[in-house]
């Protein structure tokens, strides 16, 4: 208690998680290894719902602290690791097949048996498909954005063809991508981009436009080109807007690029594992590969949130946060 009061942890969040621990660490004593015959018992089922109630207060009483924001990816992983530990105690005391929902521990001797297979889907992946689709797309919607900002006609005769790269169904491009650029990592990279270019060349246009007038006609005031405020005054304004279409692009980009090795891919790949593991019923792999494509889109999204942190401190969305 004296340990936590000197760490600014109030004692009731100190009380609630060793309440809670103690409470997890029973139940997982009394759960069998394997779910017992006629089910699980009245007690122990109480007994879960009981840990279930003590762990969302547990994490309730984090959430409430006041503080650094380090304090909310603490309530995040607590609470992650509250839904793996209920997951595992779940499938095994209800006797859940494999088939429907593996177990964590299946899963993760499912990633450490096979990380060479699943390390080699991931450089195919998003090392290749993944990682240069999205700078193509972004790069491209960017460049469009800036285009179109500078000779305003072009508005009217890209922005509505950009618009339909929005409205192609990914699972109609994909077969069409695999025809053109072959099996391998470029045809998935060219679905990636057909992705990403929209969010970003919209979110670069509305970006662009969030310039105050006032600060606009000073600019104009002092002869300043139009490269000099863009430079100096659009483009920084914007920031918010290009990391947010940035962001949300490394998501659909792992997306489109699993997806699209759905239609046709070499014998290697994040999709390809996950479509060939279901058919043979090897669930255990199948949510392995999807537990790499989770972690991969969450650190990147961290890594893009904390490059936004850097780039655009003076901006007060950002400092909001700070």
């Amino acid at each position: 208690m004296r340990a936590a009061r000197r760490a600014g942890v109030p004692a009731r969040v100190f009380g609630a998680l060793a309440l809670a621990l103690a409470a997890a660490g029973m139940l997982w004593g009394l759960v069998p290894e394997s779910a017992p015959e006629g089910g699980a018992s009245a007690g122990l089922i109480a007994g879960l719902w009981f840990t279930v109630l003590l762990a969302g207060f547990s994490v309730q009483q984090v959430a409430a602290l006041d503080g650094h924001r380090v304090l909310g990816t603490v309530t995040a992983a607590l609470f992650g690791l509250w839904v793996v530990y209920f997951w595992q105690v779940g499938v095994t005391l209800f006797d859940v097949p494999r088939v429907l929902l593996p177990a964590p521990a299946l899963i993760l001797q499912s990633l450490v048996d096979r990380w060479e297979v699943l390390g080699g889907d991931f450089v195919q992946t998003v090392l290749k498909a993944v990682l240069v689709g999205w700078l193509l797309g972004c790069a491209l919607g960017f460049g469009v954005g800036i285009a179109i900002d500078r000779a305003p006609f072009l508005q009217r005769g890209l922005l509505p063809l950009a618009s339909l790269t929005s409205t192609v169904p990914l699972v109609a491009v994909a077969p069409i991508a695999v025809m053109w650029f072959g099996f391998d990592w470029p045809s998935k990279a060219a679905v990636v981009v057909l992705m990403t270019f929209f969010p970003m060349l919209v979110s670069t246009l509305a970006g662009l436009q969030a310039a105050g007038k006032l600060e606009r006609e000073l600019m104009q005031t002092y002869a300043a080109s139009y490269s000099r405020t863009l430079l100096d005054l659009r483009l920084p304004t914007a920031m918010p807007f290009i990391f947010n279409a940035l962001k949300v692009n490394a998501t659909l980009a792992l997306i489109g690029a699993i997806v699209a090795e759905f239609f046709g891919s070499p014998t290697v790949g994040l999709g390809f594992r996950i479509s060939t593991e279901a058919a043979r019923m090897n669930m255990a792999l199948v949510w392995g590969a999807i537990v790499v494509a989770a972690v991969t889109g969450s650190v990147a999204y961290a890594l893009l949130v904390q490059l936004e942190r850097r780039i655009a401190f003076w901006h007060p969305s950002i400092r909001a946060t700070a």
